[in-house]
């Protein structure tokens, strides 16, 4: 098996692997990633890290979806905490973030470009 180099595109996953207006997690270059599928939207398939930085667990892609504020986020399962979808940024607590990927559908294939 070839390692990912950085900035490539990985396939993850199909879309059928994907639960409509909720996530899943994936790994992506030794990364654990939560992948959210949002049909409604116009990106459909949004990307953070599976990390919660306060709760300090593997948790994101199992975290509530909605709409806060007119802003699309996901509500850590843990502490509750609102994250971002576009940026990664936590609502509640200033200047704390979870990573961001790029993302992306093509065809039936989900692909996140993998950060070295």
């Amino acid at each position: 098996m070839e390692a990912v180099k950085q900035d490539q595109w990985e396939v993850v996953c199909t879309r059928s692997d994907l639960v409509v207006n909720s996530g899943v997690c994936a790994l992506v270059n030794g990364e654990q990633v939560a992948i959210y599928y949002l049909p409604d939207t116009e990106r459909k398939v949004y990307a953070l890290g599976n990390r919660d930085p306060i709760g300090k667990a593997n948790v994101m892609s199992r975290g509530i979806v909605g709409d806060l504020g007119g802003k699309l986020v996901v509500a850590s399962p843990l502490y509750k905490q609102h994250y971002a979808l576009e940026t990664g940024a936590c609502l509640e607590e200033e200047g704390v973030f979870i990573p961001c990927y790029d993302v992306q559908l093509d065809g039936d294939e989900v692909h996140v470009r993998a950060a070295g």
